[in-house]
């Protein structure tokens, strides 16, 4: 939402908002973009502003107090954030969607970025803040690419399709598939179907760039009418990631276009999940490219004619692993994962980083998903790659019931049993209390992880600045 403000903003659009808590780095973002916010949803900011049209995002529902002045009073049309960026921002032009469980921000940076370093000048909307592009949204040429994530939760409170259909997509990412958001889908089938049906609008000239190697995806109907490839290590994959390692200098991959090597990327990003990342954006670069310039690709190899992007070049996006605090002893950083998968993705990647640190995972329950009990045991056995773990208050915890939600003491003993030292607290501040009265410098080489989808309310920025 934030950074789709930001693009209208270029446009010439007067842009303002209402949101509660908004914190940094998009508050930040919004502020220098001369934005105004406003703090809650009091239905006067409306009146007094006298918008021309509303967009209203996926976080409100029936009960927001100007979602009803908007339903009541009439005089002000209003739209789905999706629907408005498919039409306003997109358009005719090529989309590049970036959709699945994880990765979708870090690929979309990516593609952005090979895209850019060819000269193409790109659109594109990224939901974070990459640390590769000048900001988190450009407009680019109007008809140059525009690259965007595709995200499968619902659009809005009056649609609920998922916001990916209304990217219509001319190449599409489809970078894994796990059941998640157990707040809008019933099971994996019912997730699986929403991306059945994004499939099911790739043109017939278009592109579907597929994780070959994710079970899930494969059980999606083979999208006949349009070009597919597949990407990832497995010896079926049109492209492929071959001899990956990782170490404290970083990792290194190559990539085998059908058993032609296409090149070698050797960078800083972290884990084999971001070197199936920087596949799937090289070859959406490639494909763009040539949609851009009117041409056919030549899929003996695309390659040959665009190359490799200079990934070399990427340190990724904000909080996405981000080091904070980078000591010879202590190593404190930030990560958005909030998925089991992601979580223990990150951990193996941050021991192979930092074989010699002792590995301290702290965990904020904050995710509609994350809250409840649906992954108890797989984000126990997540945390379980951690030496310690300390898990924080479960965000609203009021909303939920008691058998419907993350039960964090059973969590803690079955990780005392794998014999981890794990602990939780009633609240973020008392995880953060804690951590500030540690001496980490006794305690030999740490590594310390926070992993949310939120501000950790503030604790993650506390504990570094007071450990710089």
């Amino acid at each position: 939402m934030g950074n789709a403000a930001v693009l209208l903003k270029k446009q010439g659009v007067e842009v303002a908002g209402s949101d509660a808590g908004v914190y940094p780095p998009m508050s930040d973002v919004l502020s220098e973009a001369g934005i105004e916010l406003f703090e809650g949803f009091d239905e006067k900011a409306l009146h007094t502003w006298l918008p021309d049209r509303v967009v209203v995002g996926n976080a409100v529902s029936r009960g927001n107090a100007q979602v009803e002045w908007l339903l009541r009073d009439r005089s002000v049309p209003f739209v789905c954030l999706p629907q408005l960026i498919g039409e306003e921002l997109i358009g005719s032009r090529p989309s590049v969607v970036v959709a699945g469980t994880h990765g979708k921000t870090t690929t979309t940076s990516l593609a952005a970025f090979a895209l850019r370093e060819a000269g193409v000048e790109p659109g594109y909307l990224v939901g974070g803040v990459p640390l590769d592009l000048p900001s988190g949204s450009e407009l680019g040429l109007p008809t140059a690419p525009f690259v965007i994530e595709g995200d499968e939760y619902d659009s809005a409170f009056f649609d609920k399709r998922s916001k990916f259909i209304h990217y219509r997509p001319r190449i599409l990412i489809l970078n894994n598939l796990e059941f998640d958001h157990s707040d809008i889908f019933r099971d994996l089938a019912d997730v699986t179907r929403t991306f059945e049906h994004l499939l099911r609008i790739v043109p017939s000239d278009g592109f579907v760039l597929l994780n070959g190697d994710d079970p899930n995806i494969a059980s999606l109907p083979t999208a006949s009418w349009t070009t597919t490839v597949r990407v990832g290590v497995g010896p079926d994959n049109d492209l492929r990631m071959a001899g990956f390692s990782e170490g404290p200098a970083g990792a290194s991959f190559n990539l085998v276009w059908r058993d032609t090597p296409v090149g070698a990327i050797e960078w800083s990003l972290p884990g084999e999940y971001n070197a199936r990342n920087a596949a799937m954006a090289a070859m959406s670069s490639v494909l763009a490219q040539a949609v851009a310039s009117g041409i056919e690709p030549d899929l003996t190899n695309p390659f040959a004619s665009f190359g490799i992007p200079p990934f070399n070049k990427c340190q990724g996006v904000k909080r996405r692993q981000e080091v904070l605090v980078d000591r010879e002893s202590l190593v404190v950083l930030s990560d958005f994962a909030h998925h089991p998968t992601a979580i223990e993705g990150a951990l193996v990647s941050l021991r192979a980083r930092w074989p010699q640190h002792r590995l301290i995972a702290c965990f904020e329950p904050r995710s509609n998903t994350a809250v409840t009990n649906v992954f108890q045991a797989e984000f126990t056995e997540a945390l379980a790659e951690a030496d310690e773990v300390l898990v924080g208050g479960i965000n609203r915890a009021e909303r939920f019931a008691p058998k419907e939600r993350l039960d964090v003491r059973s969590m803690i003993e079955c990780l005392q049993q794998k014999g981890r030292l794990a602990e939780a607290y009633e609240t973020n501040a008392d995880l953060g209390e804690s951590l500030l009265a540690r001496k980490f410098s006794s305690e030999g080489k740490v590594l310390l992880a926070f992993f949310s989808n939120g501000s950790f309310d503030g604790v993650i920025g506390q504990v570094a600045e007071s450990l710089v």
